[in-house]
């Protein structure tokens, strides 16, 4: 098992990795891209244990990645929002995902990007394979792709 933090390397890949190196924090944080915002939403969408989830959520609060906002007082109930720094994540998440599509998505990508300005795709810079657009996430719309 490798340990969780790389306090003896001097490198900002090993030190992002201490955050959002581990498969279910890579997958709250594409669900919140998505728009799940509350606990039992992640739950559901992504079937990981209540103790696993309570920790990945914390931790990206923590570190400053989502922010809880109370929705609901007696009892209190908290939705999940991402951050400008979990934002930021957003071209590491669309280069992950177009990365696996090329080379894991046997039956084709499982979800399509698309610039809501033109219905262009997504290309591996960024931008729209339409109109050149750089492009954000309230920029795209995604829909079920040929592997889904």
């Amino acid at each position: 098992m490798l340990p969780r933090t790389y306090q003896t390397q001097n490198c900002s890949i090993a030190r992002a990795l201490e955050i959002v190196g581990d498969r279910w924090t890579m997958l709250v944080i594409r669900s919140a891209f998505e728009g799940v915002r509350r606990f039992d939403d992640f739950q559901t969408a992504l079937g990981v244990a209540r103790n696993v989830l309570t920790d990945r959520l914390g931790r990206l609060c923590d570190e400053g990645i989502l922010r809880r906002h109370r929705y609901q007082e007696r009892p209190d109930r908290y939705e999940y929002r991402l951050t400008r720094k979990g934002v930021e994540l957003w071209p590491t998440m669309m280069s992950l995902m177009l990365w696996g599509d090329r080379h894991y998505a046997e039956n084709g990508p499982p979800a399509l990007i698309t610039h809501r300005g033109c219905g262009g795709g997504l290309t591996r810079g960024l931008t729209c394979d339409a109109c050149g657009a750089s492009l954000q996430p309230t920029d795209v719309e995604v829909f079920p792709g040929p592997g889904a």
